[in-house]
């Protein structure tokens, strides 16, 4: 089982900065990939980077392209979501996510990012960006 808790969230002007992070406890975190999604209201969760158990990451939203960043700390079970020239249209609320499945599969993170291959979540964090 693992355990995923969100901070950072919060508001910010256009073109600011925030970073999340996503602190992990459980059973060995580190072999996890973890998905960054967000959800506007009345919308499904969307997934937006990934990044795997070895630090590789990967982007599945292309607005958010030379934006957001997603970084691990193993060591210390967090996973980060760096998010730059923030605009209103970031206004969400971020969740980060474990991936589910064996042993082997849960450690890297899928071609498409998709909630259902994640089972365990945080509580989310709202982010909001206004002018």
């Amino acid at each position: 089982q693992l355990q995923l808790v969100e901070s950072g969230g919060g508001l910010v002007q256009p073109g600011g900065s925030l970073r999340l992070s996503c602190a992990m406890s459980g059973s060995y975190p580190a072999y996890y990939a973890v998905g960054w999604f967000r959800q506007f209201p009345g919308k499904e969760r969307e997934g937006i980077l990934c990044i795997s158990d070895s630090g590789i990451s990967s982007i599945h939203d292309d607005s958010v392209k030379g934006r957001f960043t997603t970084s691990r700390d193993n060591a210390k079970s967090i996973v980060y979501l760096q998010m730059n020239n923030l605009k209103p249209e970031d206004t969400a609320i971020y969740y980060c996510a474990g991936k589910s499945g064996t042993y082997a599969s849960r450690s890297y993170c899928p071609a498409s990012l998709t909630p259902s291959d994640f089972g365990y979540w945080g509580q989310g964090t709202q982010v909001t960006v206004f002018s």
